[in-house]
């Protein structure tokens, strides 16, 4: 916020305290100050009349004699080179030694001509171009004809001996964008007396009239309208042009600039309508229709359902709580004007400036939230103002729709615990003087206190407001130093840390890279999800529509990293991301690992160790080993949940515990079209949140085995259909204690062997822990075996 220290002051005496000082105090209270600029700057300064101007032949140069006094010698030979310059103007006049933004002005010859100072324009002196006109900016100041000649205070006759001071306000503190709340908050600061305008009822005139408001959306809780059938759009005064310049903002005319003085001093935006141009003698807030309309600034913009806008007689005149339309605006032929005062959503208004890239000062304060009281507060001021400068008559009766009861909050807080919560020692004297400045009206019974809040404070909601309004006007240099108390604890991993440490750790081994993707992901991304962790969460106000939800799985974000590394010539990447999904329900945290290409490569020697489906089910069970998960407690089954994102034959889904872990194999050749992949690409998503909440088995030890083992290779021959899994399951069962491992090492489908089945190679390897095998033992297992693999899958030794 741009804080004029000339305006402040008329609502609090700044007697004593510069614009710097004021600065600190403010910034030591909460309120940042990030800036300080004055309005205009320039030392030896004075006005000045000049009785003669010559033309210097072939230059665009003129000889001035310019009168700063009424003695003889104070009449001085200037050469300036602006347009505009001639005889009778009252100019300013910058002498020998004055400091300019620009630099020092000296006495020194021009183009080999005496020149004893400066005229100058008003951006010479700082003032920024924007408020100036062209042809302002084109030549030197004009200053008015009654301009007194020889005054020195020329900062204080412009109007622009003002300072700036640039506010960072807090998302809380929405009240300090109002010129009367931020003088409360100074006179608080500073113990002084704080007079507002004697505005209160000013708009309480008028004759009953025709005119009607009403909302046909609850997005608009409350509306204050009221028609004035007489002003005189002019010029605006210029103590009023400057207080606006200084806030950042252009002069208009009279009528224009009082409805945004007025929301600078209450914090309320307002809107005028120029009367005669409005199609009914009603205005109605809608939200509901989709068209194109012209803003005040002429610029056309495309409305869209939730889009709040102000209509009369059907058609749209404005865009509510952001900016009017260019049907109603007022201009030089404005006779008759009507005052909109309203409270829009804050929301609402938001999404749409955002939207329409319309980021007006009226849009930002009705995003950061109104006081209840501002709008009459306002109305009120405008009255006021337009009866005084803008000679408004024929009021008609203020009109209005919504809710506009007010109860004052009332907060209770007690100084033992505001004490107890601060680490402080404040007496109740020293709380109830903070309070009384903040006009918090505090009512002491005892230890407690109790305080009726002011409306346009709507941050203050709870006693730890309460304590922290006392500490920051206290100061927080009264809190005494203190050590923190903390029991020594010994820093270490928790599981799930150490889980992710040990994944990260393997697969860096492996080769891998891990990679971040974004968390914000589009509409398709969200309806083409792997095993979606629940219905997704949309963003309120997304940055675009690829950035519109929150991923619910990792699949898309994955492989749309591959594209572009694929997009990029890194034709052989194996990537992983830890990361967390999220829906409605919560959230998930997930593993999703990727191989595009071989893994390793040397070409040198013809090594490829291809990526593929083999190489990530070694991955995943060798981590899952890692982990202390392994042997019966992790089964591979066939893919049965998802056949879209993967491929139906060439992948399979994880379970642990009989719970479902997740999926991996390669991607669904019609899927990978859509990532116009080059080859083949395997994934896996796996569900993390399982391996943190199950306890991996305890690693054992145990000695060397002393006694050798014995091998056999058998080759069954079963149905097409029956997995390896079954065979190995099956040969566990039957093989007791003896047996050690069983190794898969042939599967052959073709010749000599039926349709419709496969032979399938094993090396079955037994051992004793305390003696040497006999064939005996052997045989009698190995027996065990191959009837059980005959009786529950129908396997046939092969001859």
């Amino acid at each position: 916020m741009r804080l004029s220290y000339k305006w402040l002051s008329e609502y609090v005496d700044l007697s004593g305290i510069t614009p710097e000082e004021l600065a600190d105090k403010m910034t030591t209270a909460g309120l940042e100050v990030e800036g300080i600029e004055p309005l205009a700057q320039g030392t030896h300064l004075v006005i000045g009349e000049v009785l003669s101007s010559e033309d210097v032949e072939g230059t665009h140069l003129h000889i001035t004699q310019t009168r700063i006094g009424d003695k003889p010698e104070d009449v001085l030979q200037i050469v300036c080179g602006a347009p505009n310059c001639r005889a009778g103007l009252k100019v300013i006049v910058a002498l020998d030694g004055a400091e300019l933004p620009g630099g020092t002005i000296h006495v020194r010859p021009l183009r080999g001509i005496d020149s004893n100072g400066m005229l100058c324009a008003l951006y010479e002196l700082g003032v920024d171009k924007k408020y100036l006109t062209e042809y302002q900016c084109s030549g030197i100041e004009e200053l008015p004809a009654d301009a007194p000649v020889g005054e020195t205070d020329v900062l204080g006759y412009l109007g622009y001996d003002d300072t700036v001071l640039d506010v960072s306000l807090t998302p809380n503190r929405a009240d300090c964008s109002s010129m009367w709340n931020m003088a409360k908050e100074v006179g608080a600061i500073l113990h002084r007396e704080v007079k507002w305008p004697d505005y209160a009822g000013k708009a309480d005139i008028g004759e009953e009239g025709t005119f009607r408001v009403s909302s046909a959306t609850e997005k608009c809780s409350a509306f204050l309208g009221k028609v004035v059938n007489h002003v005189e759009v002019g010029p605006s005064p210029k103590w009023m042009v400057n207080y606006l310049h200084a806030a950042g903002m252009n002069s208009i005319n009279n009528v224009v600039d009082i409805s945004n003085f007025v929301m600078l001093e209450t914090g309320q935006p307002l809107h005028y309508y120029n009367l005669a141009k409005l199609p009914a003698r009603e205005i109605t807030v809608v939200d509901d229709i989709e068209m194109k309309m012209t803003a005040l600034d002429g610029v056309e913009f495309e409305i869209q359902k939730g889009d709040l806008v102000i209509t009369t007689g059907g058609e749209p005149t404005g865009i509510a709580g952001i900016m009017g339309g260019e049907e109603s605006m007022i201009d030089e032929t404005t006779n008759a004007i009507f005052i909109e005062a309203a409270n829009f959503d804050a929301t609402s208004v938001r999404r749409s400036s955002i939207r329409l890239n319309l980021i007006t000062e009226a849009a930002q304060r009705f995003t950061k939230g109104l006081e209840p009281l501002s709008m009459q507060k306002a109305v009120d001021r405008s009255v006021e103002l337009l009866t005084k400068y803008a000679g408004a008559s024929g009021f008609e009766k203020t009109v209005c729709c919504g809710d506009f009861t007010y109860e004052p909050k009332v907060v209770k807080e007690t100084l033992t615990h505001c004490n107890d919560l601060l680490g402080t020692e404040f007496t109740m004297d020293q709380v109830k003087e903070v309070l009384t400045w903040l006009d918090f009206k505090p009512e002491i019974n005892g230890d407690e206190i109790t305080c009726t809040i002011p409306s346009y404070r709507t941050d203050i909601e709870r006693q730890a407001d309460i304590d922290e309004e006392i500490i920051r006007l206290i100061g927080f240099d009264s809190l005494k130093s203190t050590l923190p108390f903390m029991e020594a604890t010994v820093g270490r991993l928790t599981p799930a840390q150490k889980i992710r440490r040990t994944i990260g750790e393997l697969m860096r081994a492996n080769g891998l890279n891990e990679i971040i993707t974004y968390t914000l992901v589009p509409q398709d991304y969200i309806d083409n999800a792997f095993d979606a962790a629940g219905d997704a969460i949309a963003l309120a106000m997304p940055m675009s529509d690829a950035k519109k939800y929150i991923r619910s799985s990792l699949l898309n974000s994955v492989l749309e990293c591959v594209q572009y590394n694929e997009a990029h010539q890194n034709n052989s990447c194996s990537f992983y991301e830890i990361s967390k999904v999220y829906s409605v329900k919560g959230e998930e945290e997930r593993l999703a690992i990727v191989f595009d290409g071989n893994l390793e490569e040397d070409k040198l020697h013809k090594i490829a160790k291809p990526g593929d489906f083999y190489a990530m089910k070694g991955l995943i069970m060798s981590m899952l080993k890692k982990l202390g998960f392994f042997g019966g407690r992790i089964q591979i089954r066939e893919n049965t949940k998802d056949t879209v994102h993967f491929h139906p034959f060439r992948s399979a889904e994880l379970w642990m515990d009989k719970k479902f872990l997740g999926v991996f194999g390669d991607i669904h050749p019609a899927y990978a079209k859509k990532f116009d992949f080059k080859k083949s690409v395997v994934y896996a998503e796996l569900k993390l949140d399982q391996l943190f909440e199950t306890r991996g088995t305890r690693m054992k030890f145990v000695p060397l085995e002393r006694y050798p083992a014995v091998s056999r290779d058998i080759a069954v021959v079963t149905d097409r259909e029956t997995s390896a899994q079954q065979i190995t399951n099956t040969i566990n069962k039957a093989g007791g204690k003896l047996l050690r491992n069983i190794e898969i090492f042939d599967i052959y489908e073709g010749e000599h062997v039926e349709a419709g089945k496969k032979s399938v190679a094993l090396r079955v390897t037994y051992q004793a822990a305390d003696h040497t095998l006999k064939e005996e033992e052997i045989s009698t297992v190995h027996k065990a075996i191959l009837e059980a693999l005959a009786k529950k899958l129908n396997a046939e030794l092969r001859a």
